[in-house]
């Protein structure tokens, strides 16, 4: 998909994305501690189940299950070795299982170390892990790429040129931000928005962190900030952390809708669900579009 299609199709109205996937999948029978990539690489017809129930309530854009599958995350689990084989065949299952019906994005993420001074990546280190996993995931035939979850400036700037470099594939970045819109390393989402946006970004905004009662302050900033798409990607609400240290997303479907649509009102064009949502919290989005 060429950035300029990609431009044009999200002027057509409003874009939904597809929902939680990490939160669900546990739900699913996948253990506490495991590698998310690997566990799903194994499994299947888990992971399929799940993106063919996205696509059935309504989502437009499908994140292919790569969040966590550079080259820094995997050696942490000892995977180093499998970059190409995790990347390459997620992407490609998730083209095959849903590709006629939504569009796949491979999915990037943060290494979980920060960039210099905050930690200890260097520009250089930083911009052959993302290389190496964007090229993998344009080889898979993805329509997009997005960057999510991201907490700092620094390391979108990195996935924006290394992104350039390899592909001429459609970016969308977005941030993990306090309900404030202060990033976690420094700096603010609105900054770094426009920041992002000069670089040629073709959609920013934010996910994760916070539920979407807490954000439309955020968005409407965002709006009078950029010029381009903006993305809103809230957990379903903030989670009640349980005696076992799991975290437990209470806002019910219907609830979410509403505060996302509000969001849609504050000036976000591309709407989804991230922790604690699933396919029906997309479903029920959809029926008040």
């Amino acid at each position: 998909m060429t950035r300029e299609a990609f431009q044009a199709w999200l002027k057509e109205g409003p874009v939904l994305l597809d929902g939680g996937t990490g939160s669900l999948l546990r739900s699913r029978g996948m253990p506490v501690g495991v590698c998310t990539e690997q566990w799903v690489y194994e499994h299947p017809e888990v992971i399929a189940s799940i993106q063919k129930e996205y696509a059935d309530a309504g989502s437009q854009i499908l994140y292919a299950p790569t969040f966590g599958a550079n080259r820094v995350s995997l050696k942490n689990m000892g995977l180093e070795d499998c970059v190409k084989e995790i990347n390459c065949t997620l992407a490609k299952r998730t083209v095959e299982h849903v590709g006629d019906r939504v569009k796949v994005a491979g999915d990037l993420s943060t290494t979980g170390k920060p960039m210099e001074p905050y930690g200890p990546m260097s520009y250089g280190e930083l911009m052959d892990i993302y290389k190496e996993q964007i090229g993998f995931l344009a080889e898979s035939k993805v329509e997009l790429l997005v960057a999510e979850t991201l907490l700092s400036l620094d390391e979108a700037l990195v996935i924006c040129d290394a992104a350039r470099e390899i592909c001429a594939l459609p970016l969308m970045v977005s941030f993990s931000c306090e309900g404030d819109g202060n990033l976690y390393f420094g700096g603010t989402v609105f900054e770094a928005a426009a920041a992002l946006e000069a670089m040629g970004v073709d959609a920013v905004g934010v996910n994760c962190s916070v539920g979407p009662d807490q954000l439309e302050a955020v968005i409407r900033r965002l709006k009078e900030t950029v010029s381009i798409p903006i993305l809103a990607k809230p957990n379903a609400g903030m989670p009640v952390i349980t005696e076992t240290g799991e975290a437990v997303y209470n806002m019910e479907a219907e609830v979410f809708a509403r505060h996302v649509l509000h969001l849609q009102e504050c000036g976000a064009s591309l709407i989804g669900g991230c922790c604690g949502t699933t396919p029906e919290y997309i479903r029920m989005v959809k029926s008040h579009l």
